[in-house]
């Protein structure tokens, strides 16, 4: 499933234009986005929750080369599926 199929499921479950399905995704997306870039953790009861977390440096290797190589450290988005989503899907 991709965005606009995403976008047509919503408009025709909750009786709403799609126009009207992008802007509501849309805006979730922004609000989820600017809530893990403060640093706040998102949750939605049952479905799951999106927290970021600090990736330290290491050393890594070039797959090409074999030269061991510096990552640099950095802040990786993670989601925990919820209870009722993992029931769903097993």
């Amino acid at each position: 499933m991709n965005k606009t199929d995403l976008i047509e499921g919503m408009a025709e479950s909750a009786g709403i234009t799609k126009a009207a399905a992008k802007k509501a995704l849309e805006s979730m997306l922004i609000d989820i986005e600017g809530a893990l870039q403060k640093g706040n953790r998102v949750s939605l009861v049952g479905f799951g929750s999106w927290s970021v977390t600090r990736r330290a440096a290491r050393d890594g290797r070039n797959p090409q080369t074999g030269k061991t190589i510096r990552i640099k450290a950095k802040n990786v988005v993670k989601f925990k599926a919820g209870s009722d989503l993992s029931r769903a899907v097993n």
